[in-house]
């Protein structure tokens, strides 16, 4: 399924379908581990209008891995380096499209920024996939505004 998998980088016409994916794909796999706290948290960040701006300006990059017009995963940067979210559909996990992302977001970095490693603030459900990739914790497990992550970096080879 992944070889028919196409990475675009994300227009205004992604943003809601992108965002819904991030939401949905939330709610299935990391909600649980969270409160209310932290659900509002993570919701309230991604409908924040200041978001969308960012976006718009360029200040905020999203790719979208595409299967013909339905949306897989996304993944989108902030300060040059930083993953800010990375989802993607159940129906497409283990198909190497959570990959695929990384690496078109380290392309993307290097060519814009010349930035040379990547960093994240992992989910507890992500750490292993990160691991997978050579992503390495930088710090222990944290949580801020009811969200637990792990500080995370790649140092690109």
């Amino acid at each position: 399924m992944a070889s028919e998998i196409e990475i675009v980088k994300a227009s205004i016409y992604d943003w809601d379908s992108v965002i819904d994916l991030a939401w949905r794909t939330f709610l299935k796999f990391e909600a649980a581990e969270y409160g209310a706290e932290g659900i509002k948290s993570f919701r309230d960040f991604l409908a924040a209008p200041m978001l969308k701006r960012m976006f718009i300006l360029g200040d905020y990059v999203v790719f979208a891995a595409k299967d013909g017009e339905k949306y897989a995963g996304m993944i989108s940067l902030r300060n040059k380096k930083h993953i800010s979210l990375l989802f993607v559909e159940e129906a497409y996990h283990r198909k190497g499209i959570g990959r695929k992302l990384i690496l078109e977001a380290e392309k993307y970095i290097r060519s814009e920024y010349g930035e040379e490693a990547m960093t994240v603030n992992a989910a507890p459900y992500a750490v292993e996939f990160y691991h997978k990739l050579q992503f390495v914790d930088v710090a222990p497990q944290l949580s801020a505004e009811g969200i637990t992550y792990t500080p995370m970096e790649r140092v690109f080879g």
